[in-house]
Parts: C-alpha cells; sequence; structure tokens
C-alpha cells in the first residue's frame, strides 16, 4: 500500500437532508472523488484508456458509517491504495473530521475492457505492488 493520499471536502447543503446531516450515499461521492484525484496525480489518463478500451469499474464496497457529518463540516478522505493481482485496485479510505473517523470504507476497482472483459491494470498501478 502506498502514503496515504489526503483530499478534502467541505459539506454543502446539497450534500445534507432537512436536518443538515450528510445524505449516506454522498460519503460513496466523496471518497470516489478522492480516487479520481489519485488517478490523476499518477498520471493515469482514463479519457485516453477509455479511448484504448480499458475502463475502472467498482467490483466492491464495503462501508461502515460511524459518525455523522453536518452542514458546513471540514472533512478529509484518507486513502491508501495498492494493486492486488493483475486487475484489482483496492482503497482503503477513511473520511476524517479532525482526529474522528466517521466513515470507512474498502473499495476494490478493476480494470476491464469497454465490452466488460477483465484487462491488466495500467502499468503504473501495478508499480504500487511493489
Amino acid at each position: 500500500m502506498t502514503q496515504p493520499h489526503r483530499f478534502p471536502v467541505t459539506v454543502y447543503y446539497e450534500d445534507t437532508d432537512m436536518a443538515g446531516i450528510v445524505y449516506y450515499a454522498n460519503y460513496l461521492r466523496y471518497i470516489e472523488r478522492a480516487r479520481s484525484e489519485i488517478a490523476e496525480e499518477m498520471g493515469l489518463d482514463q479519457n485516453a484508456m477509455r479511448a484504448e478500451g480499458i475502463v475502472f469499474a467498482v467490483a466492491r464496497v464495503e462501508a461502515d458509517y460511524l459518525s455523522s457529518a453536518r452542514l458546513g463540516d471540514r472533512l478529509e478522505v484518507v486513502t491508501t491504495h495498492g494493486a492486488e493481482g493483475p486487475v484489482r485496485w483496492v482503497f482503503d479510505q477513511a473520511v476524517m473530521r479532525g482526529d474522528q473517523t466517521i466513515f470507512r470504507a474498502r473499495v476494490v476497482a478493476v480494470t476491464m475492457s469497454t465490452e466488460g472483459k477483465p484487462r491488466r491494470l495500467p502499468a503504473e498501478v501495478r508499480a504500487l505492488a511493489s
């Protein structure tokens, strides 16, 4: 696994329900944004990959909702990640409010062809496993 990647998130009104609490599905959006940032920072051009017929897809998510975030909270998504096998990219992610973990998830992403067949991870991602 890599060194932790950190991605800041501010809770906006649109993220919350009538009580001002973050709607549960939005945590998945926060961690997705962090994974997108990681791919971009690694130099992975997902548009170019798609043009070559290779895409990432989430195959599995295990999530624990530990506490609620509220309107105006400043959060941080902390992610470690690494390649597992030829097609799996695994992410351990936590949404933090200060020192408190309020959400955590393990996400397994895979690479596949645009036709849905398994494809090898890009070399940049596979190098993480070493």
